[in-house]
């Protein structure tokens, strides 16, 4: 087990479970859906923090099995947020498996184990994202993570129609 000895010990060590399902369906193909997530270009159109809120300081994208992503940004306040993921499975234009820590400046928030299933229906493709994660030592999340990741399937659906990202 590795200790992380940057955190605060102020915080009460705890870990709670939560999980929250997502369904969309997106317009656009598979091939199109899938690209949105594994091309770099494409993903940096779409995968950024709120415009005039947050500024991008890292941006890495290695999309493989066994790759790494790696998003960092300032918000107004100076909070840095970074998204830290790594790849677990992939299959082209159908799955995207992978896991993330979220941190707050140096402090981890999170640990998150994330399904992403792609599926042809009619014109389009059904999305179904399954996100099972792991808030630790007291962060209270309060519905924020599947809201700000609704937000961001919003950003992919405007990017997918050719519209502007909010």
């Amino acid at each position: 087990m590795t200790t992380n000895h940057s955190e605060s010990t102020n915080h009460a060590r705890s870990a709670v479970h939560a999980s929250f399902v997502i369904e969309r369906l997106m317009p656009a193909t598979p091939a199109q859906v899938f690209a949105a997530f594994a091309e770099p270009e494409a993903k940096a159109r779409w995968f950024v923090g709120p415009p005039g809120q947050w500024k991008k300081l890292v941006r890495e994208l290695d999309f493989r099995v066994g790759g790494r992503e790696r998003v960092s940004g300032a918000f107004a306040n100076g909070t840095v947020s970074t998204f830290d993921c790594r790849y677990h499975d992939i299959v082209a234009d159908e799955r995207i498996l992978y896991t993330y820590d979220m941190l707050l400046d140096e402090r981890r928030i999170s640990v998150s184990l994330s399904t992403l299933q792609l599926r042809a229906e009619g014109a389009g493709t059904r999305m179904h994202y399954t996100e099972q994660v792991v808030f630790l030592d007291g962060y209270d999340d309060g519905g924020s993570r599947e809201r700000g990741t609704q937000k961001l399937f919003d950003q992919v659906e405007a990017w997918l129609r050719g519209q502007p990202v909010a």
